[in-house]
């Protein structure tokens, strides 16, 4: 089949996004699709440098077109500029619009692309949700984005629990049906897991101290890591083990970063030390393992959301410590993975790991061949998608 795969990899130049948008298309790509790469989300181009929307998305293409050619897809990527209709890529507005009309299906991950009528009329239209309780907010509250989620037949989110006794998510009344970040082993093998080959002796995650404002619902209010963050922010005594988290600084740079460092955090800007996809999959080379806190919305939700740069780790070799938001329901915690809701919990999951080492580097490893294959993730939400669209 022809499917466009759709992202924000020019949109948001940055290492980790690049990472969370190609491996849909490279696993589509393992089955044998036909697999086009689609970036028109209705929004000027963002500069990374002076921060804010621009009419001038040079910076954007320049690097998407980067990332196509490392990745095998040159010619295969098609960038829409908003500010003046301009394409590129596939630089022919008619050819452009051509090769997106002639899809049989659309993967519209994260509900990046605003569906226009070439992209509306496509006849498989799945929505990825990579952003559960938050997405679904927007959805029961704002009937503008509640007509851009139904426009799709089908839709998936990283909620693996929504539409479960326990889980906070309103489903909206749509069928959400479980799925998770597709990775694409192959760019992930780091060679020889023993400990002594190990760059660092440092735990690590890349985050941002806050993604946007909570979000209220029902009287409640769903926020983001940073208030997650702080009930663990002893965990370097706790633990005995150094960090070192590539950590943004959050919506109007709120990141209380001297607490961070007193606490005994090393901090590095993400922005700096990982700006582009090569320099991000070194940072999680480099790194021991992972820790990482959760959304707190995801947390609140009891959502089921894994998180996909904690895929990313597991298939670098990398055991991964991170918060329950209740995907140890769907996903084993044990070996290579494990869950917390406590500092404590975290604390003595963080010595289970580094006390042994080798094993738990070994089953991260197993466990992203298992759960997170890229081929196979794909393989089940087509078949999944072409289940409800034969209804």
């Amino acid at each position: 089949m022809r499917i466009i795969v759709t992202g924000l990899i020019g949109q948001y130049a940055f290492g980790g996004v690049t990472w969370d948008y190609i491996q849909y298309a490279l696993g589509l790509k393992a089955l044998g699709h036909d697999v086009w790469y689609l970036e028109d989300t209705g929004a000027w181009a963002y500069d990374p440098v002076a921060q804010e929307p621009s009419a001038n998305c040079s910076h954007n293409v320049t690097y998407l077109a980067r990332v196509m050619e490392a990745f095998d897809m040159g010619d295969r990527w098609i960038y829409r500029n908003e500010a003046d209709q301009s394409y590129h890529g596939v630089t022919d507005p008619r050819l452009a619009e051509s090769i997106i009309a002639g899809a049989d299906v659309l993967v519209n991950v994260s509900g990046a692309c605003w569906l226009r009528p070439v992209t509306a009329g496509i006849k498989r239209k799945l929505f990825m949700d990579g952003d559960p309780m938050f997405t679904q907010i927007g959805l029961v509250t704002h009937a503008g984005t509640e007509d851009r989620i139904r426009a799709h037949e089908s839709h998936f989110s990283f909620g693996l629990n929504i539409g479960k006794p326990g889980c906070l998510v309103p489903t909206g009344g749509i069928t959400w049906h479980p799925t998770v970040q597709p990775v694409a082993l192959d760019y992930w093998d780091a060679g020889d897991h023993d400990p002594s080959h190990v760059a660092s002796e440092a735990w690590s995650t890349v985050m941002n101290w806050s993604s946007y404002k909570p979000k209220e619902f029902e009287g409640a209010s769903y926020g983001q890591k940073d208030s997650e963050f702080l009930r663990f922010v002893d965990l370097p005594r706790m633990s005995g083990q150094p960090f070192v988290l590539a950590m943004g600084q959050g919506v109007g740079k709120s990141r209380p970063t001297d607490l961070l460092l007193e606490h005994g955090w090393g901090i590095v800007e993400p922005d700096e030390h990982l700006p582009d996809f090569e320099s991000y999959r070194q940072f999680i080379f480099h790194s021991k393992a992972e820790w990482s806190v959760a959304k707190n919305g995801y947390v609140k939700s009891r959502s089921g959301w894994f998180s996909c740069r904690s895929a990313c780790y597991l298939a670098a070799g990398r055991p991964v410590v991170v918060q329950d938001t209740g995907w140890s329901e769907c996903l084993p915690s044990g070996e290579g993975v494990l869950a917390f809701t406590t500092p404590e919990e975290a604390a003595k999951a963080i010595r289970m790991v580094a006390a042994n080492y080798a094993q738990h580097s070994d089953a991260a490893r197993t466990y992203a061949k298992k759960h997170f294959d890229a081929a196979s993730v794909c393989h089940d939400f087509l078949e999944t998608s072409a289940k409800v669209s034969s209804l």
